[in-house]
């Protein structure tokens, strides 16, 4: 049984708090975070076997489409993903930034998983919709090429459903840029 992941995101409150009651009771998942985030929007997400993360958010997509703006199922998310949300990686040493931003917060997470599977890279931040008018960003760090990489390879990702903002690398940054993400 693998571990997988899942977020709905919705335009209203309501919509969503109804939309993640119908994720726990569809199938056996655990709650992570359900919350409101800028502007007014909801997010929840979630963790389980693959199947019954598939079954809650193909539930919880179904309970107000019209208000659904995004959702994923990821599986087998990599490590760095929670680490990154929660403010908790610890860097040493950067030899590139990558900075990818998109208009939601669902296909900002769906970009870290394809970044930090394309490339060794670290992702730093990732920024969920809070305090950002509904948009999102990651930040990671690696070798300049590998950066580039996985920039390019997250850009693509997120582009396809329209959600990708901008982007850029940045070598060798200074080090007072450095000091201000870190």
């Amino acid at each position: 049984m693998s571990k997988a992941i899942g977020m709905i995101e919705f335009k209203t409150v309501s919509a969503g708090i109804t939309a993640a009651d119908a994720m726990v009771k569809t199938a056996d998942v655990e709650l992570l975070e359900a919350q409101t985030v800028c502007p007014g929007k909801y997010i929840a997400l979630i963790s389980g076997s693959l199947s019954a993360v598939n079954a809650a958010v193909e539930a919880a997509g179904k309970v107000r489409e019209e208000e659904l703006i995004d959702s994923f199922v990821l599986g087998n998310p990599h490590e760095s993903i929670f680490p990154a949300i929660y403010g908790a990686t610890q860097i040493d040493k950067i030899s590139a930034f990558g900075i990818l931003e998109t208009y939601d917060a669902a296909s900002i997470i769906v970009a870290a998983d394809v970044a930090a599977k394309t490339a060794i890279v670290d992702l730093i931040e990732l920024r969920i919709a809070k305090g950002m008018c509904g948009k999102s960003y990651l930040i990671l760090t690696g070798e300049v090429a590998a950066v580039e990489a996985a920039i390019e390879k997250a850009k693509q990702s997120v582009a396809g459903n329209g959600m990708y903002l901008d982007s850029s690398v940045i070598a060798h940054p200074d080090e007072q840029i450095c000091r201000s993400i870190l």
